[in-house]
């Protein structure tokens, strides 16, 4: 078997390693194909496993109407939408032109990427003020949104939004502690935006109405290379009544 098919059938499966971890096995592939890398090669090689294949096809983007009052935050939903077409992730969002949503969307599209916008008719007339970028689905109302948003993505990343934003957060992250889905959650905390989210997460934790290991159902990082990176290498949290419940719920949908 080639080299490249042994890389592809590694990343279909969704084995997940550090960089570095990468590196060794991509070595090793190498020489069992019979391909010579020199020390020179070893920095291709380190590109190679850099820019491989995201093991998500889609990701879920949560963000505001708005655009917010700094440029950092502007700047974040540019750089989101640019690293999800470096990855080849196609864009799963709330369907809106405006605020982040539309900038996000925008920097996808115009890049190349392909984009899923989720929306409820009777937010199209406050949420859509101009041209509408890849394919819009529109639905009946918030919940139907919800629910498609997450079935059709592998992953979540919320970025600064308002109430809405942290609601649809939140949602996914119980969702998670319920075992109703393992798929990884992230939030891009731009300029420490989320700080104040993190410091209640931490004193629900210390009060005693979040069991420390669920503070791992999401994770957190500064920037969107440095976030979807956490989110690659994501393990589900194990959770002996999240695994119970899972079963319940596949059970139920029988």
């Amino acid at each position: 078997m080639s080299f490249a098919r042994l890389l592809s059938e590694y990343w279909k499966n969704g084995v997940v390693m550090h960089q570095e971890h990468q590196l060794k096995m991509f070595l090793i592939v190498s020489k069992l194909c019979g391909c010579y890398i020199c020390a020179r090669g070893q920095s291709t090689a380190a590109a190679m496993v850099e820019t491989a294949a995201s093991r998500f096809k889609s990701v879920c983007v949560f963000c505001g109407s708005s655009a917010g009052n700094r440029d950092c935050y502007r700047d974040a939903a540019l750089e989101l939408g640019r690293e999800l077409v470096t990855r080849k992730v196609d864009l799963v969002y709330g369907g809106g032109s405006v605020g982040l949503m539309g900038l996000v969307s925008r920097t996808v599209h115009s890049d190349g990427g392909h984009v899923v916008g989720i929306i409820p008719r009777s937010l199209m007339a406050r949420e859509i003020t101009g041209e509408t970028f890849g394919e819009v689905r529109v639905v009946a109302n918030m919940h139907q949104r919800k629910a498609e948003m997450a079935r059709s993505a592998d992953a979540f990343v919320a970025l600064p939004g308002g109430y809405g934003t942290l609601e649809e957060l939140l949602e996914v992250i119980t969702w998670a502690q319920l075992g109703i889905h393992t798929k990884p959650v992230g939030l891009l905390n731009v300029d420490g935006y989320f700080d104040s989210f993190l410091a209640l997460v931490d004193k629900a934790v210390a009060e005693g109405f979040i069991a420390p290991h669920q503070r791992r159902l999401f994770v957190c990082a500064a920037d969107a290379r440095g976030l979807l990176q956490e989110l690659e290498e994501y393990v589900p949290v194990e959770d002996a009544v999240a695994s119970r419940l899972a079963a319940e719920w596949k059970a139920s949908e029988i």
